[in-house]
């Protein structure tokens, strides 16, 4: 993209002042004032002081405080027609962001020494305003994998200890001729019904947590597909936790476990 030449005025226009006031709205602001974005363009509106303001365009909705926020109607005044001690350019280029950097300051300290600057790039930018997500995101995580971690050693423990309860029944049905699946069936009938509630339950509170989630972290939702693969894998390792126990007794000489009971 070409650069566009750098404008600057000092002092306001005297037709710009005695000009009808005009301004771009939002989409939201079209909608909750005019009823839709076509009966908003020639429009007019009011301000607190009573002025008419006729609405010449009509953007996009924005973040215009945090990226969380739900869509709210918004205004852009004329900068010849509207007072303000702040100023923000935006300049946008596919030029290197020093190089561009160092070229903006020199043209704006060209036309005043002495004008207070500050320049940021949109990746700073946008590193801060995602800081708290990111932070979120990554104690939401770490809590997470903790919590992963602790489910499974539970589930491995209560399987290992439902196994090593049932070691002379297991033992007994073996010797009877019982078959693999009949014997898994009756050491983790328990751990699998337990396993399959806790995750079902789990999977529905997330998906009804998904406003407090995503209040938290910017675009968040226990519906993502990769959120949904974490569930997957832990509920697979839950299945594995179980799964060591129950070979470990069904590798024994039921004739051992017999004399061991």
């Amino acid at each position: 993209m070409q650069r566009a030449p750098l404008c600057w005025r000092e002092e306001t226009s005297p037709g710009m002042m005695t000009a009808p006031q005009v301004a771009v709205v939002n989409q939201e602001f079209a909608h909750k004032v005019f009823g839709s974005v076509d009966k908003a363009i020639g429009r007019y509106y009011k301000t607190d002081k009573g002025a008419p303001v006729q609405v010449v365009g009509v953007t996009v909705d924005g973040k215009y405080t945090t990226l969380t926020e739900s869509p709210r109607p918004a205004v852009f005044l004329p900068f010849l027609q509207s007072s303000t001690t702040d100023t923000w350019l935006v300049v946008r280029s596919n030029r290197d962001p020093q190089q561009l950097t160092g070229q903006l300051d020199k043209a704006l300290h060209g036309l005043d020494a002495g004008l207070p600057l500050a320049i940021n790039t949109w990746h700073k930018q946008l590193d801060s305003a995602l800081f708290p997500s990111r932070a979120a995101t990554i104690a939401l995580g770490v809590l997470g994998g903790i919590g992963a971690m602790l489910a499974v050693t539970g589930i491995f423990g209560m399987a290992a200890y439902s196994v090593s309860k049932q070691l002379r029944e297991l033992g007994i049905r073996i010797a009877l001729g019982a078959q693999r699946k009949e014997v898994l069936q009756a050491a983790l009938g328990r751990a699998f019904r337990l396993l399959a509630f806790g995750s079902t339950a789990g999977l529905l509170l997330g998906i009804a947590a998904t406003r407090v989630l995503s209040s938290i972290v910017y675009q968040a939702t226990p519906r993502d597909p990769l959120v949904l693969a974490g569930v997957v894998l832990t509920m697979l390792l839950g299945l594995l936790a179980t799964w060591i126990p129950a070979r470990r007794a069904l590798a024994t000489d039921p004739l051992m476990l017999l004399r061991e009971e």
